[in-house]
Formats: structure tokens, C-alpha cells, sequence
């Protein structure tokens, strides 16, 4: 008798399906109609997801050609392989670099939003732009690393922007996140504003994979994520200390870089 109501209770819930899919869309239509989607840029709405069509046109997503090893765009088309002169003159410890857009005033916006305004909802649309870019190192990777904050400055923010990017990375391409791998072990003054050398010494030995981490590390292709990229100082730093760490190989993935239109690129 028992399993006879149990049966009939099981299909009297499965032929409510259509019924609850229809109401679960009745739900979202009066959602979105209260709450329309915003472009992650301006905050104005946006049919579907993402930007608005003024934000988006003023993006600069990065896009082939670019220098081979530090993903720095080229103004024309020098053939497969080819590396930028800063590439050739100061190569990094990193194997290659990879970014979405280039660092201007929306992209700068989309970043100081996640970075200082609490603004985590922008994640999944900055990481999925990353995948995007990054997809031939991200094919190879075993594990991701996001660029860590200090304790300090990671307690005043209460999350890391490059971790938020991560695991949205993650989540789209089934890579495992590492987050507590690498650790900043000392605090560091902000990069703004720092030449070229001293942000390199200012993030000098500031990095170092945790002990019981390092079998995360080691042997295995890894794929550092941060915000933006300006001089690589910060992640050549990362890199080194993953590579001490007997990392196979590093990549970077970041969502924005710096291009210097002012010198000439090969």
C-alpha cells in the first residue's frame, strides 16, 4: 500500500513538471521586468547580458597579431612567432601572456569596480572575456593561480579581485583554482605611480608558494590570473616563485594590459 502512494505521489510530482517550468519562467519574465539587466560598465540596461552597445564599442578587446610571448599587439601582421623588441630585450620568467582588452577608460572602470567597489557581479563577464583571449594556454593548463593580496590590504578589501576571476574561469572551464598556492608573505606599497625598476623592487621576494601547497604546483602547467598587467613586474615575481616551486611551466591570463602606443611594438 505504501509503495502503491509513494508510486503515486512520484508521478502525480513528475507530471507537475511542465507546470513548474512554466511558472520558474512566469517567475524570471517578472524579475527581469523589475529588475532589468544593467551593462557592467555604465549601470544602464542592456538587452541580455553583458555591455550596452555604446560600452561595448568602446572596449579594445586584444586580438591577433601580438608578440608570441608577451601578447603585446602588433600594428600589423609580422608572421607566426614573432616577439616584440621589449620581449627579446627583457624576457620574462613567465612563458606567455594573454589579455582580454586593453587597459582604457571602460576597461578601467570594469576594474575598479571589481577591485575597490564590491562590484563581484562583474567576475563571470571580465572571466569569460579571459577564457576568450586566453584559451590556448587555458587547453593546456593543469591548475590556476590567482595573484594574491596580502593578509592585510585582503582583510580591508574582504575578497581578492584576481581570486573572484579565477574561479570564474574555473567554473567555465573545469580548471581547478588554487587560491591559497601562492602567497603574498610580505606587504607591498601600491604599484601606482613606480618606474619600471622600483615596481620591480618593490614586489622583489614578496611571493612565495605556501609549503603544504606545493604539491599543487609542482609538475604541473600553470596559469597565473590577475586584473591588469602594466609593467609585469608583479606577475614576474608570481611567476619566479611558482617556478621555484618546480611549476612545469607559467602562463598569465589577465583581463587587462597596458599597451604603450607610444613605442613601436616589433
Amino acid at each position: 500500500m505504501a509503495d502503491r502512494l509513494a508510486q503515486s505521489a512520484g508521478t502525480a510530482w513528475t507530471s507537475l513538471a511542465p507546470v513548474r517550468r512554466a511558472l520558474q519562467r512566469a517567475a524570471q519574465l517578472a524579475l527581469d521586468i523589475a529588475l532589468p539587466t544593467l551593462c557592467v560598465a555604465c549601470r544602464e540596461p542592456v538587452a541580455g547580458d553583458g555591455v550596452c552597445a555604446a560600452c561595448w564599442a568602446q572596449l579594445s578587446f586584444i586580438a591577433p597579431p601580438y608578440c608570441d610571448r608577451l601578447g603585446i599587439p602588433f600594428v600589423y601582421d609580422p608572421g607566426p612567432g614573432m616577439l616584440s623588441m621589449q620581449a627579446i630585450a627583457d624576457p620574462p620568467a613567465y612563458a606567455r601572456a594573454r589579455a582580454a582588452v586593453r587597459y582604457d577608460d571602460i576597461a578601467k572602470t570594469l576594474v575598479h569596480g571589481l577591485k575597490f567597489h564590491d562590484r563581484t557581479d562583474l567576475a563571470p563577464t571580465m572571466g569569460q572575456w579571459m577564457a576568450h583571449a586566453g584559451k590556448p594556454l587555458l587547453d593546456e593548463a593543469d591548475v590556476l593561480v590567482p595573484v594574491p593580496l596580502h593578509w592585510r590590504r585582503g582583510f580591508s578589501r574582504r575578497y581578492n579581485q584576481s581570486g573572484a576571476l579565477a574561479r570564474a574561469i574555473g567554473k567555465q572551464t573545469g580548471l581547478p583554482v588554487a587560491v591559497e598556492a601562492l602567497r603574498r608573505i610580505r606587504p607591498t606599497a601600491h604599484q601606482i605611480g613606480l618606474s619600471r625598476s622600483e615596481r620591480a623592487a618593490n614586489v622583489q621576494g614578496a611571493f612565495k608558494v605556501a609549503a603544504d601547497r606545493k604539491h599543487v604546483i609542482q609538475g604541473r602547467r600553470v596559469v597565473l590570473i590577475d586584473d591588469v598587467l602594466t609593467s609585469g613586474a608583479t606577475v614576474d615575481a608570481c611567476a619566479r616563485a611558482l617556478l621555484r616551486a618546480k611549476a612545469a611551466s607559467v602562463d598569465v591570463l589577465v583581463f587587462a594590459r597596458v599597451v604603450d602606443t607610444l613605442k613601436s611594438p616589433i
